[in-house]
């Protein structure tokens, strides 16, 4: 029997996935947008940043109550430290990556544009203040990709070369059964 996460944590988890890669592909094009559209492209990419980093916060206090399933007994030590740091990491990733953003779009002199109301924060443009917050968000954007991947590549080899249920845990319900199923076969 796989022992699982819930709908709730597999939904937060799948949600931020595809937030995140739409906000990253939006953060590395920002400079390839045409100058008519460039602020429109910003705003919609800090936006979902805002919303990744609600979700995160939400995901904090499920987290907080709910504890998470325990990995298979066969998972040996290494992997289940570098699981822990990897997800501590993208953990604290998520969360300081839009606060970096959120500075540097204020400090950029932008208004976030919710299409219903403004906010505006009466912040002129100070280039001292964004030039190195961009960069840190950046940077920063840049090892949490490299973390994602590391996470892919853990989920891959647990499911592919390991043959364990690791993976299994973070599918829908719908899906672990046909996994199941078929495995039987």
């Amino acid at each position: 029997m796989v022992t699982s996460y819930g709908r709730i944590a597999i939904g937060f988890h799948w949600v931020m996935a595809l937030l995140v890669v739409a906000v990253g592909i939006l953060g590395l094009l920002h400079d390839s947008w045409p100058r008519s559209t460039q602020a429109f492209w910003i705003n919609i990419h800090a936006l979902i940043g805002l919303t990744v980093w609600l979700l995160v916060m939400a995901r904090f206090g499920w987290r907080s109550t709910h504890r998470p399933p325990d990995l298979p007994p066969e998972v040996g030590e290494f992997s289940r430290r570098v699981s822990y740091v990897v997800h501590l990491l993208l953990y604290t990733l998520l969360f300081i990556i839009p606060i970096f953003g959120i500075v540097t779009f204020i400090w950029h002199g932008r208004v976030f544009d919710f299409g219903l109301f403004r906010v505006d924060f009466g912040v002129p443009r100070n280039r001292a203040v964004f030039h190195p917050t961009e960069n840190v968000h950046g940077y920063l954007a840049y090892a949490l990709f490299a973390l994602i991947g590391l996470h892919i590549l853990g989920a891959l080899w647990h499911h592919f070369v390991r043959h364990d249920a690791v993976l299994q845990r973070m599918w829908p319900p719908a899906r672990r059964a046909e996994d199941t199923t078929e495995g039987r076969r």
